[in-house]
């Protein structure tokens, strides 16, 4: 499965700011951080804002923090608000009706679409800073 540019920006995003919840950071320090466009990740905050995952605050010493619980928001909910899970792959923009062989790969698609749905929503933002604390401890 491969996650949408959008979608890998908010889990950065997500998990920077579940890292430190009291900070407030700019959308500037995390583009810089990962090396892209703060306009383009200042559209994908919007919609985490929206989803009240973290909250924008204003002014000097201003930027964006989290507001959800770690515990609870699971890597799923981020991504859903990004991805579509529901819609078959014959059905996205080819045009040409689907065939046996169309049908029968959305038949095994959708059932790989479960088995990560299931995943991503086993993982808590909680168990992700464990995991990104692990793999730093192995890298340092």
């Amino acid at each position: 499965m491969r996650l949408q540019v959008n979608t890998t920006l908010a889990l950065y995003s997500v998990i920077e700011f579940a890292a430190d919840p009291e900070r407030h950071i700019t959308a500037s320090q995390i583009a810089d951080k990962y090396g892209i466009s703060p306009h383009h990740l200042a559209k994908v905050l919007a919609e985490l804002v929206r989803a009240d995952i973290v909250e924008s605050v204003r002014g000097v010493g201003g930027g964006y923090r989290f507001s959800a619980n770690a515990r609870r928001l699971t890597l799923m909910d981020v991504i859903q608000l990004f991805e579509d899970f529901g819609t078959p792959a014959s059905a996205r923009g080819d045009a040409h009706p689907p065939t046996p062989v169309d049908q029968a790969l959305d038949v095994v698609l959708g059932e790989i679409d479960q088995i990560a749905k299931a995943t991503f929503s086993s993982i808590t933002l909680a168990t992700m800073l464990q995991l990104v604390a692990r793999q730093s401890a192995k890298a340092g």
